[in-house]
């Protein structure tokens, strides 16, 4: 009797096995038409051979594939092809941990050259490796062949992610190395920070104390290079991050110099209409005292007039 529920449960769980084997190889062929029908023997039924679907294979099979030599490029387009694609790697991989806190124009800047002369020698702008046999130029079979420009596509959207973080203003000519000010800059916010972890722990008072004077030189410092367009987005973040932390979380207070002349003008502007009212009723007052004054002359000159006629 054991043996035999034994022999049940076994086969009713080899049964639930065919069935969802069955429903499985429904679902995988019934796309390419084929239907199985309720009434069909499942145990009759002999698993169709695995169609082969061109997606899944196609990663092997696409790259084993070959043109005529014609349509093929040259091993020294490859060779830069294979250039570009180590540079832009290069470049890609640097940015990513350089993306908090920014970091992206004076840490990633070799790279950016890198990539950026190997696309000048694709593209024919500047002669930085040697030519090809026969001066070959690769400047259609790799930026052009395709609709999408891909190389073009590429190199464009990180050449704009360069220019919108303005990092030119962070170099010397040519990006050859980090201008003086930027140097200059980076020390300063070195000592800010520096004072800022020293007198972090407690009270922020003494803090705002101690590093009252570092964190004003260097604002003074940021707004001058503001003026002369010498900041990159390594700068602007800097500058938001140490001001973020000296007003939200040490709590301290920094009146900006340049909000005095705003007050003085604001408070001029408020104050002006009481001093033209006062000047309009001082200067009314004085109208009748002048107007006044003649009458009173008049009058006395008539009645002595009159006392004469009198005698």
């Amino acid at each position: 009797m054991l043996l035999s529920s034994f022999s049940a449960m076994s086969f009713y769980k080899n049964l639930s096995f065919l069935l969802l084997l069955a429903i499985n190889v429904y679902s995988l062929v019934s796309s390419e038409g084929i239907t199985i029908t309720a009434s069909a023997d499942i145990s009759s039924l002999n698993p169709p051979a695995p169609a082969v679907h061109p997606g899944l294979n196609s990663l092997f099979s696409f790259s084993q594939l070959s043109f005529p030599e014609d349509l093929e490029i040259s091993d020294y387009c490859n060779e830069l092809l294979h250039i570009f694609g180590q540079r832009y790697v290069a470049y890609v991989s640097c940015l990513v941990p350089a993306a908090r806190p920014v970091k992206a124009c004076l840490n990633c800047f070799p790279s950016f050259v890198n990539l950026e002369n190997i696309y000048n020698n694709i593209s024919e702008k500047v002669r930085v490796f040697k030519t090809g046999p026969g001066n070959e130029s690769c400047k259609d079979t790799l930026l052009r062949s395709d609709r999408v420009m891909l190389l073009n596509t590429m190199y464009y959207n990180l050449q704009k992610l360069w220019a919108d973080s303005n990092c030119q203003n962070c170099l010397t000519e040519k990006y050859q190395s980090i201008k003086n000010d930027t140097l200059y800059f980076m020390s300063m916010l070195n000592l800010t920070l520096t004072c800022f972890k020293k007198y972090q722990q407690g009270n922020h008072t003494e803090l705002c104390i101690n590093c009252k004077s570092t964190y004003k030189g260097l604002n003074e410092l940021y707004s001058r290079m503001e003026k002369n367009n010498s900041l990159c987005i390594d700068i602007e973040d800097a500058m938001n991050m140490t001001r973020i932390l000296w007003s939200k979380n040490f709590n301290c207070s920094h009146p900006r110099e340049e909000t005095v002349p705003v007050i003085a003008v604001s408070s001029f502007m408020l104050f002006l209409p009481i001093i033209f009212y006062l000047s309009s009723f001082l200067h009314s007052e004085q109208k009748k005292r002048k107007l006044i004054h003649p009458k009173r002359a008049k009058s006395y000159t008539s009645l002595m007039n009159i006392q004469d006629k009198q005698n």
